[in-house]
């Protein structure tokens, strides 16, 4: 097995980019989080116990997330989300899903080195995503909770909005588009004002 220590995240070479980005703006990868890929029926049997488990409910309305303070579940679809939890709780987390799902039809798959994830905030973070992404950001259309699949840049990307004033956003890319990624965000942020 692998050394852990020698694992390399897809944007360990482009931190000093992005911790020098604009004032306006504060981009950190947060990398190895674990990812799991949910897919069960909400209204089935598991979902309690899969919710007893993470310690919140699946989301049921499209486009949103939750989060219990350990997990974050993202809806994706209408019997499928993506939970997020600190890293390295991939293997326990999994057997405990699949405990509480028992013999319904269901899955839960380990997905954490698809994506990594990027926290850009600040008060310029929401105008800079606005320069590559056609959804609207605003606390009125895209209020706290609110989890998007889109496209930044031309790169495939989730987006989830972690406060009331878009100012604070995760964002999942995938690993093979990370440096891509990096590049465009420190290009679109040299356009922006700092603030004063």
């Amino acid at each position: 097995m692998a050394d852990p220590r020698a694992r390399r995240s897809p944007l360990a070479g482009w931190a000093p980019q992005l911790q020098a980005l604009n004032g306006a703006i504060r981009a950190q990868e947060l990398p190895f989080l674990t990812q799991l890929n949910l897919r069960l029926d909400s209204g089935g049997p598991a979902a309690d116990p899969v919710a007893k488990v993470l310690g919140v409910s699946l989301p049921t309305v499209p486009c949103t997330s939750v989060g219990s303070g350990v997990y974050e579940v993202l809806w994706l679809g209408p019997d499928e989300w993506l939970i997020l939890a600190p890293a390295g709780s991939a293997p326990e987390l999994m057997i405990a899903l699949r405990e509480a799902i028992g013999s319904e039809h269901a899955a839960v798959t380990d997905v954490s080195a698809q994506r990594t994830t990027v926290q850009l905030s600040g008060p310029g973070a929401r105008e800079l995503l606005a320069k590559g992404c056609a959804i609207d950001l605003h606390p009125a259309a895209s209020p706290e909770g609110s989890c998007v699949q889109t496209l930044l840049a031309q790169t495939g990307i989730i987006i989830v909005v972690r406060d009331g004033t878009a100012t604070d956003f995760l964002l999942l890319v995938r690993s093979s588009f990370a440096e891509y990624f990096a590049a465009w965000l420190v290009d679109a942020s040299v356009e922006l004002t700092e603030p004063a």
